[in-house]
C-alpha cells in the first residue's frame, strides 16, 4: 500500500460534539487531546514522516473567551503530550501577537524529542496571510517554509473546506472527508483514508 509521506489534520467538531454530549462548546476541545495523540501513534506505525495538526487559527480567536481560552489550553497540552513522544516538532504560528501561548514559544524552533524520527508540526494562532506575509514586503518568505508539501489531508467534523490550512503546501493534496466529530476518532479512520488515498492517481500535474 502507498503510504502518503506527509499527512495534514483537521480535527473539526469539538464544540458540536461537546453540544450533542450535554457539555458546554468549550468543553468539547479537552476530548480531542488523546485522539491527537493516538493519531500521532497510529502514523507513526504505518511509516508516516511528518504530520501537521491545525491548532487554531487567528479567527478563531474572534469567539467566546470560555472557548478561545479552552482551545489555547487544549493546543498547549497537545503540544506537550507529543513532546513525550519520538517526534520533532516544530511550532507554526503568529508570535508577535498576545493570542499566542507564551508557554509554546520553545517550539517555535524544531526540536527534537525522545527518538525523533516523525516530523510534526502545530499550527498556533496561525492564517495564510501571516504565512505567506505582506504583499507589499521585500525578500518575503514562506513563514511554513520547513513543512514539506502535503500528501493527504484529512479533515473531521463532515465540513469540506481547507479553512486556510497551508495554501502553499496542500496545492496538490488530495482531500478526504469525514462526517465524524474529531473526539470520536478511531485508528481505523486513519486505515480507510490511507486505503482511499492509495486508489488515487497521484500525476502532481502532469
Amino acid at each position: 500500500m502507498r503510504i502518503p509521506k506527509h499527512i495534514g489534520v483537521i480535527p473539526d467538531g469539538n464544540r458540536r460534539w461537546a453540544v450533542n454530549h450535554g457539555m458546554e462548546k468549550k468543553d468539547g476541545y479537552e476530548s480531542g487531546l488523546n485522539p491527537g495523540l493516538a493519531l500521532f501513534r497510529k502514523c507513526k506505525s504505518m511509516g508516516v514522516k511528518e504530520i501537521t495538526y491545525y491548532g487554531f487559527t487567528v479567527d478563531n480567536t474572534k469567539r467566546q473567551r470560555d472557548q478561545r481560552l479552552a482551545f489555547t489550553k487544549a493546543c498547549v497540552d497537545a503540544v506537550k503530550l507529543l513532546s513525550g513522544e519520538d517526534a520533532e516538532l516544530l511550532v507554526l504560528g503568529n508570535t508577535e501577537s498576545e493570542m499566542f501561548p507564551k508557554e509554546l514559544l520553545p517550539y517555535t524552533e524544531r526540536r527534537t524529542f525522545g527518538k525523533g524520527g516523525t516530523r510534526v508540526n502545530f499550527l498556533v494562532n496561525y492564517s495564510w496571510e501571516w504565512d505567506i506575509g505582506n504583499k507589499d514586503a521585500i525578500n518575503k518568505k514562506l513563514r511554513s517554509a520547513d513543512v514539506s508539501r502535503v500528501d493527504l489531508l484529512i479533515r473531521w467534523g463532515g465540513r469540506k473546506r481547507l479553512s486556510g490550512f497551508l495554501p502553499i503546501q496542500t496545492v496538490y493534496s488530495d482531500f478526504y472527508f469525514i462526517d465524524d466529530y474529531w473526539p470520536d476518532f478511531t485508528p481505523e479512520d486513519i486505515d480507510e483514508a490511507i486505503t482511499w488515498y492509495d486508489r488515487q492517481e497521484i500525476t502532481l500535474g502532469g
